[in-house]
């Protein structure tokens, strides 16, 4: 029988009381470890985590918090090899890949270790000046922000193991707020293992950092009121949350990143060959294929100009075309495999589902997956679907396939371009491809109140963009309506979820003491 990974809770590892839900290598169908977070006393772990770990951060500067996060990064980089030859065998990803997920969480504790330095000796934050209250200022105003004594809980997403666990955690521990993670089931290993390099080189304070692998039921009932929730997943989970008596009752703060069906525009006046016509094409081909298509940013929707439709098809399917998937531990492979058989047939079913009412452009033509057995491995080819009738009722606005999955769609004008992004209900991102500064800034305008990011792309940024799909610490994660509603990072913006704004209305001398 393969390890049990133990939790850690309360400044202890411990066993959950079952035999465990295995992981497996997603290619080789081979079990990897197991999980299990049955038996576990929740509640006294919280507390202990909530009066050991939040005290002890609450007991340091910015500057200190930050030098913690300095020490997680360097341990982080200098185990990057096995935490790779995890990914590979946990998570299905080629390379380039994962380290999208692993350097991406190094250099998102980085840049926090750097952002929390700026703040200096102080143990909370000044939001605002002094407004006065009274005749010639003698009684005001002044608010602050201070860390909330709850602790945060993460509940994460299965896609990003690496990340998804330190672009939480970064600002929670920077804000001098403890930190719980539970990450997704199917890829914890590599959260795991992370959180054991740290806790074995004492780098927190004891309650600082803990971790639960496996089911994540009794989570919600211990939380608290001063708790915070940060969850990445689907919208019926995030559904199931937002009504537990913790949100809903107790008034826990909720961060939530649910579905996205992310547009990437080709704007008007572009055409075949010119810069944002190769620059659209080569992002699309990218953001499908880049971990599987599997990321919350990816692209779902291409819309183009009518005239361009076939073009654009042709071009972004030539791409494709060259995209090897397979084994990752193959070099030839440039595309490795979904997380699981599961999410195989997720996506299988899904595109079965968009093709109800859209043409296949292109499918793989039908090759096998390279160095793998089609019957073991979870691999799926990456499929481009087109809608010729963009006012025909379609899935494809509606339903999001977390795969290597994209559609394209045809507009009329730039009007007709902005109603058919807006039908995705809210999402975490658009990208934008052209270079008249006039149609950009309208275009940016009219989608910005329903997306958390406008990533323009034009020909002077066209070759040190970070890319439609990235989520740069420095910048807002986050989006409106079926997105979720939540609000992520955004350098020190990211402070503000973890912390209590108060107001304090006293003389001058008192607001002056703090």
């Amino acid at each position: 029988m393969t390890q049990l990974l133990p939790n850690f809770l309360g400044g202890r590892w411990i066993a959950g009381t079952g035999t465990g839900t295995p992981l497996f290598d997603p290619v080789l169908g081979d079990e990897l470890v197991r999980v299990d977070a049955s038996g576990l006393d929740l509640a006294a772990a919280f507390a202990f985590s909530r009066q050991e770990g939040g005290a002890a951060l609450r007991a340091m500067t910015f500057v200190e918090r930050a030098e913690l996060l300095d020490r997680i990064a360097k341990l982080l980089q200098a185990n990057r090899d096995a935490y790779f030859e995890i990914a590979t065998a946990n998570s299905g990803t080629v390379r380039n890949d994962s380290a999208v997920d692993i350097d991406g969480a190094i250099y998102t504790l980085v840049t926090y270790s750097k952002l929390g330095k700026t703040l200096g000796a102080t143990r909370y934050l000044k939001d605002g000046e002094p407004v006065s209250l009274a005749k010639d200022a003698l009684f005001q105003s002044q608010h602050i922000q201070v860390p909330t004594e709850g602790l945060a809980l993460f509940i994460n997403a299965f896609n990003f193991p690496a990340w998804g666990l330190w672009e939480k955690a970064a600002p929670a521990l920077l804000a001098g707020v403890p930190v719980v993670a539970k990450p997704a089931t199917s890829t914890a290993w590599l959260t795991h293992r992370m959180v054991a390099d740290v806790v074995d080189a004492g780098l927190l304070p004891a309650g600082a950092l803990s971790i639960v692998c496996g089911s994540s039921a009794g989570l919600q009932d211990a939380l608290q009121e001063l708790d915070v929730l940060s969850f990445t997943g689907s919208a019926e989970t995030a559904a199931v949350i937002r009504r537990h008596p913790a949100v809903s009752a107790r008034s826990v703060r909720a961060n939530i990143e649910a579905d996205s069906i992310n547009s990437a525009v080709l704007l008007p006046g572009n055409e075949v060959g010119t810069p944002a016509f190769e620059a659209l094409v080569k992002e699309v081909a990218r953001e499908m294929t880049t971990k599987s298509g599997q990321k919350c940013t990816a692209i779902r929707r291409i819309f183009v100009p009518a005239p361009l439709f076939d073009e654009v098809g042709q071009a972004v399917s030539a791409r494709l075309a060259k995209t090897v998937v397979g084994n990752p531990r193959s070099e030839a492979v440039r595309m490795g495999s979904l997380v699981s058989r599961a999410q195989l047939q997720a996506v299988t079913e899904g595109i079965a589902l968009l093709q109800q009412s859209a043409e296949t452009l292109y499918d793989g033509d039908g090759k096998a997956p390279v160095d793998a057995d089609p019957a073991v491995a979870c691999c799926v080819a990456p499929t481009l679907l087109g809608i010729r009738d963009s006012d025909a009722v379609s899935n494809v606005h509606d339903h999001e396939v977390f795969g290597p999955v994209a559609t394209l769609i045809p507009y009329r004008d730039l009007d007709h371009a902005h109603a058919m992004v807006r039908r995705g209900k809210g999402s975490l991102v658009a990208s934008l491809y052209g270079n008249d500064p006039a149609v950009i800034a309208r275009s940016t305008l009219a989608l910005a109140p329903s997306h958390g990011r406008i990533h323009v792309v034009t020909p002077a940024s066209a070759g040190v963009h970070s890319g439609h799909g990235n989520v740069m610490p420095q910048s807002l994660h986050g989006g409106p309506g079926r997105a979720g509603g939540g609000e992520e990072l955004g350098g020190l913006r990211a402070l503000n979820f973890y912390s209590r704004r108060v107001a304090v209305q006293a003389s001058p001398e008192v607001i002056l003491s703090l």
